[in-house]
């Protein structure tokens, strides 16, 4: 039923992702805007803040994070209104409810691939220009969309039925930002405390942050077992965030 409204998935993402921006005067430009203001601000107060721990090419390290991060950010936070946001439609039509984190999803998806393109440009600034390498952004950006999928459905259908989580997650994005080394180098930073950069490791966010910039502007070597970590937990996210929302399917009208 999901894959026979996958026009409505895409139009319904299209014209979300138009009226969040048609009544600025920049209109589309915020999309890359935006995560550029962001990178701009945290990056300043955190390179003064760290000082000589700061990783090498503060500025592209900077941007790659907040970029990618921005991405996961928005499925978290879209996903966990899907539902709710749209009560009204969800109680007086009959139409498979995944079909809304799904759409909220794929709005993101549409404005990461904007931010990826404005990218380059960026890092060409900084003297990254594209090679091979950049080829495997792709398998990595997929495996990405699959983990955010799983989070957003996850989200979306424990809002229902918590509404006070929707307070919390705010914060709880706020952490995950803080603590997935977008804003510094996670090697430097825990360098005394061994344990913990194995705990890293295993962080999902952590491994997409740092094989992204490996590949993009040539940062430190990581793991290779931090791919098939990254596709075990993307693909056990995902599955397990779709089943734990279709559990709920016929709820979701009368919570």
């Amino acid at each position: 039923e999901v894959w026979r409204r996958r026009e409505f998935i895409v139009t319904m993402a299209r014209y979300r992702m138009r009226s969040e921006f048609e009544l600025n005067r920049l209109g589309m430009a915020w999309v890359v805007l935006r995560p550029l203001i962001n990178a701009g601000i945290y990056g300043l107060i955190f390179g003064l803040l760290q000082g000589t721990n700061r990783p090498d090419n503060f500025a592209p390290f900077v941007v790659v994070g907040v970029f990618f991060f921005e991405f996961f950010q928005g499925c978290f936070n879209d996903g966990s209104k899907a539902i709710t946001s749209n009560r009204s439609l969800v109680q007086s039509l009959a139409f498979p409810r995944m079909t809304l984190p799904l759409a909220a999803v794929v709005e993101r998806f549409l404005q990461f691939l904007v931010m990826l393109g404005v990218l380059i440009p960026i890092l060409a600034v900084f003297g990254f220009y594209p090679t091979w390498d950049w080829f495997l952004i792709i398998p990595l950006v997929l495996l990405f969309t699959l983990f955010s999928t799983g989070v957003a459905f996850i989200t979306a259908r424990l809002t229902v039925h918590v509404s006070d989580l929707s307070q919390l997650l705010p914060f709880i994005s706020r952490l995950l930002f803080y603590s997935s080394g977008v804003l510094f180098a996670v090697d430097r930073i825990l360098a005394a405390h061994p344990w913990a950069l194995r705990v890293f490791d295993f962080y999902p966010l952590y491994q997409v942050l740092r094989i992204a910039r490996r590949h993009l502007m040539g940062a430190d070597a990581y793991p290779l077992y931090y791919w098939a970590m990254l596709a075990v937990s993307a693909v056990l996210t995902f599955v397990v965030g779709a089943v734990f929302f279709w559990r709920a399917e016929e709820r979701y009208g009368r919570d």
